[in-house]
C-alpha cells in the first residue's frame, strides 16, 4: 500500500488505518494472542496508522493497542498512534482539566511517551463554544509540553468542523476525523473536502461500511439509521451477494478511491480481516473497482443518497 501524507502534518499513514475498538471487547472477546497476531499482521501488511480511544471498551482498548504494540517490538517512528479525550465510560468531559488529566492516562495505558494524534471525541455531545474556548487551547498546550503531536476534532454531523474551524486561530487543528460521511451510500463528506483543504486540514474518515449497513450480515439492533436506509442497505448487499460478490469489499474499495481522505479506519479483530481489508487496498490499486456492479449499487441506493441520523445535543 502507497502511503499518504496526512494534511499538513507530514505524517505518511497507509490508506487503511487500523481502528482499534474491537480491541477493547466492544463486539466480543478478543483473546490476548489473536490481538497481538491482528496487530503484528497490520504491520507486516504495511499498515502504519493505529486509533483508539480510552472510550473504547472502557479504557480496555487502548492497554490492548499498547501491549500489542510492544509486544510487536518495531520502532516506535515505524507507527502513527492516534488517542482522543473528552468521551469516556462515564460521559462526557471537554474541560480542560479533564482533557489534560487525560492525554497521561492515555499514555501511561498505551506505553508511549507521546501520541501523533490527539482527538476531541465526538464534539457534538457538548457546546461547540466550549470546544472552541476551552478544549481546543488545552490541547495546544498539550501539544507544546510534546505530549501530542497533532489536535483532532471528531464527530458525526459535518457542520461541527465548520462551526469549530471557523472560529479557532488557523493552525490550532490540524485533523478531522468524519465516520459515515464517506462511502457507497453517502459521500457528503466530499462536499467539504475543499474547504478542509482551504484551512490546511487533514481528513481521516472511518465507518466505511456505515457501522455495519454494507455488510452481508446487516447492522446491529441498536443501529440508528432511519428504517428506509436500513432497507436499501440490505437490498443492495442481497444484490451482490446474487452476482457471488461481496458489499462489504465494494464498499471497502470505493471508500479508498479518493486520495484527498488520507486514511479510511475499518475495526479489525483478526489476522483474516486485515488480510481482507489490504488485499481491497491492494486490489484497488492494480485492477480497480467493479465499476459495473457500483453503478447497480448506486442506483439502488440513490433514493437514500446521504440519508444521516441525528447525533449530539441540540447547539444553542
Amino acid at each position: 500500500m502507497e502511503l499518504r501524507t496526512l494534511g499538513g502534518t507530514g505524517l505518511r499513514v497507509s490508506p487503511v488505518g487500523f481502528g482499534a475498538s474491537p480491541l477493547g471487547n466492544v463486539f466480543g472477546d478478543v483473546p490476548r494472542d489473536v490481538a497481538r497476531a491482528t496487530v503484528r499482521r497490520a504491520l507486516d501488511l504495511g499498515i502504519n496508522f493505529f486509533d483508539t480511544s480510552p472510550y473504547y471498551g472502557g479504557t480496555v482498548s487502548e492497554s490492548v493497542l499498547g501491549d500489542c504494540l510492544r509486544f510487536s517490538g518495531v520502532p516506535r517512528d515505524s507507527f502513527v498512534v492516534a488517542t482522543k479525550c473528552g468521551r469516556y465510560k462515564e460521559g462526557f468531559d471537554f474541560s480542560a482539566t479533564r482533557v489534560t488529566r487525560s492525554i497521561d492516562e492515555s499514555l501511561a495505558r498505551l506505553g508511549l511517551d507521546y501520541v501523533d494524534i490527539l482527538h476531541c471525541h465526538d464534539i457534538e455531545f457538548t457546546s461547540l463554544d466550549q470546544i472552541v474556548n476551552e478544549t481546543i487551547p488545552a490541547l495546544q498546550k498539550i501539544k507544546e509540553s510534546g505530549k501530542a503531536r497533532f489536535i483532532g476534532i471528531t464527530g458525526l454531523p459535518l457542520s461541527i468542523f465548520t462551526y469549530v474551524l471557523d472560529r479557532v486561530p488557523p493552525g490550532s487543528v490540524d485533523l478531522v476525523l468524519s465516520y459515515c460521511h464517506y462511502g457507497i451510500n453517502d459521500t457528503a463528506l466530499v462536499d467539504l473536502l475543499p474547504y478542509l483543504k482551504s484551512k490546511g486540514v487533514g481528513v481521516i474518515s472511518a465507518s466505511p461500511l456505515a457501522m455495519g449497513l454494507l455488510t452481508d450480515n446487516g447492522p446491529p439492533e441498536w443501529h440508528p439509521a432511519p428504517e428506509e436506509l436500513k432497507l436499501a442497505c440490505r437490498t443492495a448487499a442481497d444484490h451482490c451477494r446474487k452476482k457471488g460478490k461481496h458489499i462489504t469489499k465494494l464498499a471497502m474499495k470505493y471508500s479508498l478511491m479518493n486520495n484527498e481522505i488520507s486514511t479510511v479506519l475499518v475495526g479489525m479483530n483478526s489476522p483474516e480481516q486485515v488480510e481482507e481489508n489490504v488485499a481491497a487496498a491492494v486490489e484497488l490499486s492494480t485492477s480497480g473497482i467493479d465499476e459495473e456492479l457500483l453503478h447497480e449499487v448506486e442506483a439502488i441506493l440513490e433514493p437514500v443518497k446521504n440519508l444521516t441520523w441525528p447525533s449530539g445535543i441540540q447547539q444553542a
